[in-house]
């Protein structure tokens, strides 16, 4: 299970290309905007130029997405925070999202309609949560 993690970008919301990017420096890791550039224009019917990488990888960077480092006269591109913490970060905002809804009549309808797998996953959750509470009263 991964956690929430203790930090997050200041804005969650990515445009496309910010998330094609994002997606990229979680395959490649550390990286350059050349190498990112590259990679984008791999693909035949892709135009874009470098001087939009370099924008979006700014915008990333204000919306806490990257963080970037300069080694010698080339500047690299990291990931502030992994891609599972990042899914785990979404999960929660559409839990809270869904939750804010705050009828107990209205999820328990939605609930009601769920398939037996969805159940059997719901049951699963359930059980993990109150082992994680069990462990954090047994400190």
């Amino acid at each position: 299970m991964v956690p929430l993690p203790n930090y997050r970008p200041k804005q969650l919301s990515l445009g496309p290309l910010e998330t094609e990017i994002l997606h990229l420096i979680w395959e490649l890791g550390t990286t350059t905007a050349r190498e990112i550039h590259d990679r984008i224009l791999s693909d035949p019917d892709r135009e874009l130029t470098y001087s939009s990488v370099i924008t979006v990888l700014s915008r990333l960077v204000k919306k806490g997405w990257l963080t970037s480092h300069k080694r010698g006269k080339i500047l690299f591109w990291q990931a502030a925070i992994s891609r599972p913490e990042a899914q785990a970060l979404e999960a929660h905002e559409r839990l809270n999202r869904f939750l804010e809804v705050g009828n107990a009549d209205i999820v328990a309808a939605f609930a009601d309609e769920l398939d037996l797998a969805s159940v059997d996953r719901l049951e699963a959750i359930a059980q993990r949560l109150k082992a994680i509470r069990q462990e954090r009263e047994e400190r």
